[in-house]
């Protein structure tokens, strides 16, 4: 019988538990901007695309009220992603929540790779009616050591209006996307795919007990696959499959930092391991962060803070590796 301090591991609100088809998840971006609490005045990108580093340790002041550390120097376990730059491929009407109209804005050499490109641009028009406006961005991965592919992913404009967030839209064309265009607060949401471990079994993947030793038919499998009646095997019962890769969101990150290499390096002499030494701009989120090095992260305004984590306040002092 299990535990009633642990009846089970493997949360069934995520299922199935099948590999992820992409490695950047969409976005409900109605929510995001509907539950964030910006300024109405401020327009900005409400996502960015980073790729994760790894993790080290930072020496920051506490800043934070009340705290007990409160004034001075403590370390802290952070996860520093790598942001480059990215630019406009079309930009995306809508009506009601159904796309209306699409144009495309930028034919460059490096999206070749991932998407078929016409010989020519056609004209920037926009429809009839329209209340949302949104832009597809994609990656100038080459801008790191990792990569050279973008990655391509819609992202929503934070405006007041959907003829302001066109015309915002409009100005980011040909211009090169910086952490500058993205719209953050202190606290950040990430999407990513969590690292992979192929098939295994229900031992690991759902965190069974083993049985006794003399058991029947292994010792690494449920006693039971279920009652006779349903004559099924039932989503509910822990079996062998997929594990890892799977697409997660995870809430309230604290943001520490952000810069460019240029201005002040981070990077260890050797380079950060199973990643090699940044080259563009970068960011230092306190915690860890889902999956593994070279992860595609995207980045997006908290939506559902906390006090807890809100009021959390640190000043970067030096990273040590």
């Amino acid at each position: 019988m299990a535990k009633l301090s642990k009846p089970r591991e493997g949360s069934l609100q995520f299922a199935p538990r099948n590999r992820a088809e992409k490695f950047l998840p969409s976005v409900n971006w109605s929510v995001v901007l509907e539950k964030s609490n910006l300024d109405k005045k401020l327009k900005g990108l409400l996502g960015f695309v980073a790729y994760k580093v790894g993790m080290a340790t930072a020496l920051v002041k506490d800043s934070t009220d009340k705290s007990m550390t409160a004034g001075k120097k403590v370390y802290l376990p952070v996860t520093i992603l790598e942001v480059p730059a990215m630019k406009v491929y079309s930009i995306r009407f809508y009506n009601e929540g159904i796309v209306a109209k699409e144009s495309l804005v930028s034919i460059d050499k490096e999206l070749k790779k991932i998407v078929r490109l016409p010989k020519a641009l056609p004209t920037i028009s926009a429809p009839e009616k329209y209340d949302d406006v949104r832009v597809i961005v994609y990656t100038l991965a080459k801008q790191t050591n990792i990569k050279k592919t973008p990655d391509i992913i819609e992202v929503a404009i934070h405006a007041p209006t959907a003829h302001e967030k066109f015309e915002y839209a409009k100005s980011l064309i040909g211009k090169e996307l910086s952490l500058n265009d993205f719209v953050h607060s202190t606290l950040l949401d990430s999407r990513g795919l969590t690292t992979g471990h192929g098939f295994t079994g229900a031992v690991r993947r759902f965190g069974i007990s083993l049985k006794q030793h003399k058991s029947e038919k292994g010792r690494r499998r449920p006693g039971s696959l279920g009652p006779w009646h349903p004559a099924r095997v039932t989503f509910r019962t822990p079996m062998a499959g997929q594990y890892g890769m799977f697409a997660r969101m995870q809430y309230n990150n604290v943001f520490i930092s952000s810069g460019n290499i240029s201005e002040k390096d981070i990077n260890p002499k050797s380079g950060f391991s199973h990643y090699g030494k940044i080259t563009s701009s970068y960011i230092i989120i306190k915690g860890s962060i889902q999956g593994p090095e070279k992860r595609q992260i995207l980045l997006t305004p908290s939506f559902r803070q906390t006090k807890y984590q809100l009021k959390k306040k640190y000043e970067f002092q030096e990273i040590i590796v």
